[in-house]
């Protein structure tokens, strides 16, 4: 019998909890051996369900938690906000040292810690996966990290933003500005606060992560140019549906212009990939001159699609020895 691949889970918000249930519902060689909240963790049997948080214990240091468990990755959930910002970084870095993969969806540290995360996994021999970070189940990690790998990829463009694709949509169709913003929250596609949709920091966020895969650049010292979706955006939407045209909300980075991140309302025709995608969709079309456009699109944006988006970074991490096709 094959000895299962032993993981810790720190976060058990809704992101955690879909990635918990993502585990035990497919037939995979992946077992949660403990989940660590905010001030609790509880460790789990194979097989078994989560007990009530009436019965966790206190958390203890991650170290002692990775040893009692011999796990082999680190799954972060965490949010990504002020608070969790030192604990999803010391987590991360005592794992990546320690020789412990890490999976994470949090942005907050990899954002702010690139290159300290990237020391830390050369001292431990081990790696680091951001799908869950760069567009939930939009493989645009991957795509940048590994299927563009030589084909002299030179710029990005992207809506890695649902919400804004929406809003934008809405906006044509002559909706205000306000209603368009409920309407998406009345649909879960919005955050109760947009304000990282609406002024391109959330768009921003993951292209200077696709370009950190992409180039190597430094995503702590990545610049950023933003235009927001406000006031006068929606007779600019309805302007250009009129034009037979669509608003969008575009994020780039180019190696013309390095160390730099550009969020720009654009209005797209027909013959452009990112016309096409409806409602909370997501793109990207990956410039690469010799071997052409390289287009990604779809993608669900839920707590359910960054989950299997971090089990599939798990999966893909323990296949790595596989032979044949595998």
């Amino acid at each position: 019998m094959v000895e299962p691949v032993r993981l810790v889970l720190s976060g058990f918000g809704a992101v955690g909890r879909a990635f918990a249930d993502a585990v035990q519902e497919q037939a995979s060689p992946l077992q949660v051996a403990a989940i660590r909240g905010r001030a609790a963790e509880v460790l789990l049997a194979p097989g078994g369900g989560v007990p009530g948080r009436s019965s966790w214990a206190p958390v203890r240091s991650i170290e002692e938690t990775l040893a009692l468990t011999r796990a082999g990755v680190l799954v972060q959930a965490l949010p990504s906000s002020p608070e969790a910002h030192s604990r999803a970084l010391q987590e991360a870095l005592a794992a990546l040292r320690g020789g412990v993969d890490v999976v994470t969806a949090t942005k907050s540290h990899i954002l702010s810690h690139w290159r300290d995360l990237e020391r830390a996994a050369g001292e431990g021999g081990s790696r680091i996966r951001i799908s869950g970070a760069t567009g939930a189940a939009l493989p645009t990690a991957d795509m940048a990290r590994v299927a563009v790998r030589g084909m002299g990829c030179n710029a990005v463009r992207a809506c890695p933003n649902g919400t804004s694709t929406f809003i934008l949509d809405e906006l044509s169709r002559g909706a205000g500005l306000e209603s368009a913003v409920l309407e998406a929250q009345r649909r879960g596609i919005a955050e109760a606060d947009p304000s990282a949709d609406l002024s391109g920091k959330d768009s921003a966020t993951k292209v200077r992560l696709i370009a950190g895969l992409l180039w190597n650049w430094d995503v702590s010292r990545i610049a950023v140019e933003a235009e927001p979706i406000g006031s006068t955006t929606p007779a600019r939407a309805v302007a250009a549906a009129g034009a037979g045209l669509r608003l969008r909300a575009v994020a780039g980075a180019s190696l013309a212009r390095p160390m730099m991140v550009t969020v720009r309302l654009e209005e797209v025709s027909a013959a452009d990939p990112l016309f096409s995608i409806a409602g909370p969709e997501k793109a990207a079309v990956f410039s690469c001159p010799e071997a052409g456009d390289v287009t990604v699109q779809g993608g669900r944006s839920s707590p359910k699609g960054a989950a299997l988006a971090m089990q599939k970074d798990v999966l893909n991490l323990i296949g790595l020895n596989a032979r044949g096709f595998r």
